[in-house]
């Protein structure tokens, strides 16, 4: 690692379905050093406790400088608050009513400050990414399934029961009467997230394939019905932005996750229909390609741990 000054350092902690990573992280935003691990999430909270808990004991041991603080995105309706962890899906085991802040206080005995993980990505992307000098930004992550966080000044609008930015649960027209996650119909969740889009495919083509990348592979040799879901996907998250930034008027769009891979006639979809839906005075909104990736909610849940070291 390189020399830090011995105040300058916090660790940051990404705790999602499958894996858990753990980082340290400068005021300047500079990653010192990290280490990851598969999220034993099947095995309950104090499994999955124990696991972020030792990964930060790990950086901690070798740590240039003093570790002031811990940050922590977790998957999860976070109410930040109060660090507790209000609902999640089955992915983690008995995850919901977990005691985040105070459980990994009690462990590492520094102070904690928690967030949910794509509001953690946002404000990484809004202080140390691509939204950097922007006061105002809406971040939409599409990937397994689509989130959204909106940042004003130095913090996330969390919402009043701490469920702001389920983005993929809104209705869209693209969707029809699509069965979604939640139990609804119609959302956006349900036509444009990653499995939506293979689901789609096989509706149209009426051949299984195993994932979108096989989607996206499809499309890249030529394949119009894979293509004409690409843009689809691209279309129906667009339509979304676009009333979204007609609701916030951020100064600035990020997008981000998985399905952004599926590359530029996605991304041209996408940008043709921001536009499309926004009132006049709002089609100029920048919209940007997230780039910090997987470091993003790490420098996130940083930018809150400074605030508590």
């Amino acid at each position: 690692m390189p020399e830090v000054s011995t105040t300058g350092l916090v660790a940051a902690l990404d705790i999602g379905g499958t894996k858990t990573t753990a980082a340290l992280v400068t005021a300047g935003g500079e990653v010192v050093g990290r280490c990851t691990a598969p999220t034993p999430g099947r095995s309950g909270a104090a499994a999955v406790l124990d696991t972020a808990a030792g990964l930060v004991e790990k950086l901690r041991a070798d740590a240039p400088g003093v570790v002031r603080a811990l940050g922590v995105g977790s998957a999860g309706v976070i109410d930040s608050g109060s660090g507790l962890v209000l609902s999640a899906t089955d992915v983690l085991t008995g995850w919901t009513g977990t005691d985040l802040r105070g459980d990994l206080r009690r462990r590492l005995g520094v102070p904690v400050t928690v967030i949910n993980d794509v509001h953690a990505h946002a404000l990484g992307e809004a202080r140390h990414g691509v939204a950097a000098g922007y006061d105002t930004v809406l971040y939409v992550a599409v990937g397994t399934g689509v989130g959204a966080s909106f940042v004003l000044g130095d913090t996330v609008l969390a919402g009043a029961h701490s469920a702001a930015g389920h983005a993929g649960h809104q209705p869209s027209a693209y969707a029809g009467t699509l069965a979604c996650t939640c139990g609804g119909r119609g959302h956006l969740e349900a036509i444009a997230a990653g499995p939506a889009l293979a689901a789609e495919y096989v509706r149209r083509s009426g051949r299984p394939v195993a994932d979108l990348r096989a989607v996206a592979a499809l499309a890249a040799d030529g394949d119009e019905t894979a293509r004409e879901v690409v843009r689809l996907g691209g279309a129906a998250v667009g339509s979304a932005v676009g009333g979204l930034v007609n609701v916030l008027d951020p100064a600035a769009v990020v997008i981000g996750g998985g399905v952004t891979g599926l590359g530029e006639p996605w991304w041209r979809a996408l940008r043709d229909a921001v536009p499309a839906e926004t009132l006049p005075g709002l089609a100029r909104v920048p919209v940007l390609a997230s780039t910090l990736g997987p470091d993003a909610p790490l420098l996130g849940a940083a930018s809150l741990a400074w605030k508590v070291s």
